[in-house]
């Protein structure tokens, strides 16, 4: 697994090396021909473009999480279709609001005329499209063609930009390039053909993955290019251009530690949950980005100033003590702690939903109104940056640290493990098991007598049936039951004493009083036994009872219910804590029937993983349950039933 994000990371490395040269060569070609405001006014309308890429970048990483997810080429093939068509839509959209604000966009830039965002539009619409084929084969594990297109697009983009300046078109030639790259890269980056088979993505599934990945870059953009839109409407052209310079590095940096991160976004999101658990595959990545800035920042700092006056020109000398070297390896410095956060969270973001990206949104918006606020100098405003990404950094990779260290003591299980499935079960049964171990509740005494014989002597083939009993779980657990991803398999497995260390309860109620931070249920059993007879309580007065009750002979003790990604990850008991505990306690786990839902999206399971994200959806699940009213729907269908027995 490391080895083919070091593989994959060194053949996008020396691609974005190539692109960094090119790179280079077209901002202070640029530079020196245009001069400090029109390369100002160059770098800022493509700044802009950048901002687009949030979408661009959003449609790339859900295309390469998804892709690397299927197991055929047909499969990958038709995710990619499903989600290119999507990200044209998106073009069109952003490509006409440009042109209908290009007006507000040239006043608020100080831009020579409207032309620049006309054209602007027009590499937008082909630069959303471009992303979504680029995460095919990122997620394709494509990376040296991916390397490839990357160096084209610059290519296109520097030899344009040359061409239109020896033909006098200036800045809008510039920026017609620009624009040009973007369609050359889009036309030939298309993947290959195959049997057309139905998508396996659905609209439900794609839009919190969208939403998370647009959320991400929208943060990215802002923190990575903001800087130099407000620069260009805070200062003057001239100014503006000496920081689009300077800004230049970080362009350069960050594509050095996005390499890293594309290679390594498709290997962790097709890896087991067991390989995810060790710090190895992410502190590679690390490294890999702190030694690529250090060394750049090192380098930058100990250039002279004479040698960047040489290459950019005359007009981007710096008087003072705070001269181009050092706003340079500043700036470096910023983007470099940047890198890092941005590493934690696609880390993350390539196993499950992570609330990281919302705080780098946050932090974005601090970033705007930070410059926005100290702006008395070119150094003040990259120090407010600095500060910020050092408060970025530690706000999203202590959480991350916390809860790896905080599941590393469960250990994963082996292709060996007792875990055995018996047999695949309709949701339909789980739901029926599900309702035999609740139905004493009081909340269905009203239903006790009605419906006794359809919850204990179910008929599974019949869909009427299975109607009233889900209404009568919905009652109560209908919050609980929805958090469930809807591709979750059932099967009924086989659980023994060695299976208890890949077990966790759920930390719910009194649970949480006796687990003193730990879930593992082998612990949690040791514990509850220890202060079985010290603690005269209901909770273990059930316990006892329950274990009272499967001594008789031929007693049978109800069902429980686990939940997991797979059958070599760790387990977590939905329902059945008590009488789990009990049968363990007695050295009776066979009288217990076990059914497991199985299914990679269980990490958005609140049950299953609990964080912010998931527990905001569990309280939209919630409210949602509130306002259906499922005493409504319940007495409605045992109405409907004794009608039709009438």
């Amino acid at each position: 697994m490391r080895q083919k994000i070091v593989s994959g990371s060194v053949t996008l490395l020396s691609g974005s090396a190539l692109v960094t040269v090119i790179n280079l060569g077209y901002n202070i070609s640029v530079a020196k021909f245009l001069g400090p405001q029109s390369f100002g006014q160059a770098t800022v309308v493509y700044t802009i473009l950048t901002l687009i890429s949030a979408i661009t970048l959003s449609f790339q990483i859900l295309s390469a999480k998804t892709v690397a997810k299927q197991g055929s080429l047909e499969e990958k093939i038709a995710v990619y279709h499903y989600l290119h068509r999507a990200s044209w839509i998106w073009s069109i959209f952003a490509g006409c609001l440009l042109f209908a604000f290009r007006q507000n966009i040239t006043s608020y830039l100080r831009l020579p005329g409207s032309t620049l965002v006309i054209l602007l539009a027009v590499g937008a619409a082909f630069y959303i499209p471009l992303g979504c084929r680029r995460g095919y084969v990122q997620g394709a594990y494509g990376f040296r063609r991916l390397a490839t297109n990357q160096v084209l697009e610059g290519g296109t983009r520097l030899g344009g930009s040359l061409l239109a300046i020896g033909l006098g078109f200036g800045v809008e030639g510039v920026v017609a390039a620009n624009a040009a790259a973007m369609v050359a890269a889009w036309f030939s980056i298309s993947p290959g053909r195959a049997e057309r088979v139905a998508s396996p993505l659905r609209l439900q599934e794609t839009i919190p993955e969208l939403t998370q990945a647009m959320v991400f870059f929208a943060g990215q953009v802002l923190i990575n290019n903001s800087d130099i839109v407000l620069v260009k409407h805070f200062f003057p052209s001239k100014t503006a251009g000496i920081y689009a310079a300077v800004a230049m590095v970080g362009r350069v940096i960050f594509s050095f530690s996005n390499a890293v991160v594309n290679s390594m976004f498709p290997i962790v999101a097709g890896s087991r949950e067991q390989d995810r658990k060790s710090l190895a595959l992410i502190s590679t990545s690390l490294l890999l980005v702190l030694a690529i800035g250090v060394a750049m920042i090192i380098t930058l700092r100990l250039i002279p100033a004479s040698l960047w006056a040489v290459l950019f020109g005359a007009g981007f000398r710096l008087p003072g003590v705070h001269t181009l070297p050092y706003l340079l390896s500043l700036y470096a410095a910023s983007t470099v702690i940047y890198s890092l956060s941005a590493v934690v969270i696609a880390y993350e973001m390539s196993y499950k939903i992570s609330g990281a990206n919302w705080v780098q949104l946050l932090f974005s918006g601090l970033v705007i109104a930070g410059i926005s606020r100290f702006h008395a100098s070119l150094t003040e405003v990259i120090m407010v940056q600095v500060v910020l990404m050092l408060a970025l950094l530690v706000a999203v990779a202590l959480p991350f640290v916390w809860a790896t260290l905080r599941h590393s003591h469960l250990p994963a299980a082996s292709p060996s493990s007792n875990l055995r499935f018996i047999r695949r079960v309709s949701e339909d049964e789980v739901i029926g098991e599900f309702l035999k171990g609740d139905f004493e509740h009081s909340a269905y005494a009203e239903y006790h007598a009605r419906a006794e014989a359809l919850v204990f002597s179910a008929d599974y083939y019949n869909q009427a049936e299975n109607m009233r009993r889900r209404a009568l779980l919905f009652m109560r657990h209908g919050s609980l039951w929805r958090e469930l991803p809807a591709d979750t398999h059932w099967y009924e497995v086989s659980i023994k004493e060695s299976d208890f260390s890949h077990i966790r309860v759920f930390p719910r109620a009194h649970w949480r009083k006796i687990t003193n931070g730990s879930f593992e249920f082998s612990k949690v059993m040791e514990r509850t036994r220890d202060s079985l007879y010290e603690r005269n309580s209901m909770f273990f007065e059930k316990i006892a009872a329950i274990r009272y009750r499967m001594r008789k002979p031929g007693a049978l003790s109800g069902t429980v219910l686990l939940i997991g990604t797979d059958e070599a990850s760790p387990l977590t008991v939905l329902d059945g804590n008590h009488r789990f505990v009990a049968a363990a306690l007695e050295g009776r786990t066979h009288q217990l029937k076990f059914l497991c839902g199985l299914t990679p999206k269980m990490v958005r399971c609140c049950w299953y993983r609990t964080n912010i994200v998931t527990l905001g959806k569990y309280a939209k699940n919630l409210a949602r349950n509130v306002i259906n009213r499922p005493n409504n729907e319940l007495a409605e269908l045992f109405q409907g039933s004794e009608i039709a027995s009438e």
